[in-house]
Protein backbone atom coordinates (compact mmCIF):
# COMPACT_ATOMS: atom_id res chain seq x y z
CA UNK A 1 0.00 0.00 0.00
CA UNK A 2 1.43 3.35 -1.06
CA UNK A 3 1.90 5.97 1.60
CA UNK A 4 0.97 9.55 0.84
CA UNK A 5 3.76 12.04 1.40
CA UNK A 6 3.11 15.67 0.65
CA UNK A 7 5.78 17.32 -1.39
CA UNK A 8 7.76 20.32 -0.20
CA UNK A 9 5.63 22.76 -2.16
CA UNK A 10 2.39 21.48 -0.61
CA UNK A 11 3.89 21.56 2.87
CA UNK A 12 5.10 25.09 2.34
CA UNK A 13 1.67 26.23 1.15
CA UNK A 14 -0.12 24.60 4.09
CA UNK A 15 2.36 26.14 6.50
CA UNK A 16 1.88 29.57 4.91
CA UNK A 17 -1.91 29.30 5.18
CA UNK A 18 -1.66 28.23 8.83
CA UNK A 19 0.59 31.19 9.65
CA UNK A 20 -1.76 33.55 7.82
CA UNK A 21 -4.76 32.20 9.75
CA UNK A 22 -2.93 32.60 13.08
CA UNK A 23 -1.89 36.13 12.19
CA UNK A 24 -5.48 37.07 11.29
CA UNK A 25 -6.70 35.64 14.59
CA UNK A 26 -4.03 37.52 16.55
CA UNK A 27 -4.99 40.84 14.92
CA UNK A 28 -8.70 40.16 15.49
CA UNK A 29 -8.05 39.52 19.18
CA UNK A 30 -6.01 42.72 19.49
CA UNK A 31 -8.80 44.76 17.88
CA UNK A 32 -11.30 43.06 20.18
CA UNK A 33 -9.24 43.94 23.26
CA UNK A 34 -9.17 47.60 22.20
CA UNK A 35 -12.90 47.86 21.39
CA UNK A 36 -14.73 45.48 23.75
CA UNK A 37 -17.03 48.01 25.41
CA UNK A 38 -18.14 49.66 22.17
CA UNK A 39 -18.49 46.31 20.45
CA UNK A 40 -20.65 44.76 23.17
CA UNK A 41 -22.85 47.86 23.11
CA UNK A 42 -23.22 47.80 19.31
CA UNK A 43 -23.98 44.07 19.18
CA UNK A 44 -26.70 44.50 21.82
CA UNK A 45 -28.19 47.52 20.02
CA UNK A 46 -28.25 45.76 16.65
CA UNK A 47 -29.78 42.58 18.07
CA UNK A 48 -32.57 44.66 19.58
CA UNK A 49 -32.99 46.92 16.52
CA UNK A 50 -33.20 43.91 14.20
CA UNK A 51 -35.74 42.37 16.61
CA UNK A 52 -33.65 39.24 17.06
CA UNK A 53 -33.53 39.59 20.84
CA UNK A 54 -36.25 40.99 23.06
CA UNK A 55 -35.12 42.03 26.52
CA UNK A 56 -36.39 44.00 29.47
CA UNK A 57 -32.86 45.18 30.38
CA UNK A 58 -30.54 46.24 27.56
CA UNK A 59 -27.66 46.97 29.94
CA UNK A 60 -27.68 43.37 31.18
CA UNK A 61 -27.57 42.15 27.58
CA UNK A 62 -24.55 44.38 26.94
CA UNK A 63 -22.87 43.05 30.10
CA UNK A 64 -23.39 39.43 29.08
CA UNK A 65 -22.03 40.06 25.58
CA UNK A 66 -19.05 41.88 27.12
CA UNK A 67 -18.45 38.84 29.37
CA UNK A 68 -18.45 36.57 26.33
CA UNK A 69 -15.97 38.81 24.52
CA UNK A 70 -13.70 38.59 27.58
CA UNK A 71 -14.02 34.80 27.51
CA UNK A 72 -12.94 34.75 23.86
CA UNK A 73 -9.74 36.57 24.82
CA UNK A 74 -8.99 34.21 27.70
CA UNK A 75 -10.11 30.92 26.14
CA UNK A 76 -7.79 28.17 25.01
CA UNK A 77 -8.19 26.82 21.48
CA UNK A 78 -9.97 23.70 22.75
CA UNK A 79 -12.57 25.76 24.63
CA UNK A 80 -13.21 27.95 21.59
CA UNK A 81 -13.71 24.89 19.40
CA UNK A 82 -15.91 23.17 21.99
CA UNK A 83 -18.16 26.18 22.56
CA UNK A 84 -18.66 26.74 18.83
CA UNK A 85 -18.94 23.11 17.73
CA UNK A 86 -22.71 23.20 17.11
CA UNK A 87 -22.41 26.24 14.84
CA UNK A 88 -19.08 25.58 13.16
CA UNK A 89 -20.72 24.86 9.79
CA UNK A 90 -23.03 27.86 9.92
CA UNK A 91 -20.98 29.81 7.37
CA UNK A 92 -18.02 28.76 5.19
CA UNK A 93 -15.23 30.76 6.93
CA UNK A 94 -16.62 31.89 10.27
CA UNK A 95 -15.04 34.54 12.43
CA UNK A 96 -14.26 32.80 15.73
CA UNK A 97 -15.28 35.84 17.80
CA UNK A 98 -18.62 36.14 16.01
CA UNK A 99 -19.20 32.41 16.22
CA UNK A 100 -18.46 32.30 19.96
CA UNK A 101 -20.84 35.18 20.73
CA UNK A 102 -23.51 33.71 18.43
CA UNK A 103 -23.22 30.33 20.16
CA UNK A 104 -23.78 32.03 23.51
CA UNK A 105 -26.81 33.92 22.21
CA UNK A 106 -28.55 30.92 20.65
CA UNK A 107 -27.63 28.35 23.31
CA UNK A 108 -27.51 30.17 26.66
CA UNK A 109 -28.97 33.68 26.55
CA UNK A 110 -32.59 32.56 26.93
CA UNK A 111 -31.82 31.25 30.43
CA UNK A 112 -31.67 34.81 31.82
CA UNK A 113 -34.97 36.06 33.24
CA UNK A 114 -34.60 39.49 31.59
CA UNK A 115 -34.58 37.92 28.12
CA UNK A 116 -38.15 37.83 26.81
CA UNK A 117 -37.38 35.82 23.67
CA UNK A 118 -34.87 35.22 20.89
CA UNK A 119 -36.09 35.40 17.31
CA UNK A 120 -34.55 34.73 13.92
CA UNK A 121 -32.33 31.97 12.69
CA UNK A 122 -28.82 31.17 13.82
CA UNK A 123 -27.59 32.59 10.51
CA UNK A 124 -29.40 35.89 11.04
CA UNK A 125 -28.00 36.26 14.54
CA UNK A 126 -24.49 35.36 13.32
CA UNK A 127 -24.77 37.92 10.51
CA UNK A 128 -25.73 40.74 12.89
CA UNK A 129 -22.96 39.83 15.32
CA UNK A 130 -20.39 39.36 12.57
CA UNK A 131 -21.26 42.68 10.91
CA UNK A 132 -20.38 44.46 14.16
CA UNK A 133 -17.26 42.38 14.87
CA UNK A 134 -16.04 43.00 11.30
CA UNK A 135 -16.72 46.69 11.63
CA UNK A 136 -14.68 46.97 14.83
CA UNK A 137 -11.86 44.74 13.63
CA UNK A 138 -11.21 47.24 10.83
CA UNK A 139 -10.90 50.17 13.25
CA UNK A 140 -7.39 51.02 14.38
Amino acid sequence: MAQYRPNVRESSMVSHLDRQKEQERYHAMEHLRENMQQLSNQIAVKLIEERLVETSRKSDLEDQIYNQLEKVLEAEEFELQYQTANLRNLVPRPNIISLFVTAFIVEQLLTFEWIVDIYGTDEEIYQVVNDQVSRYSQIS
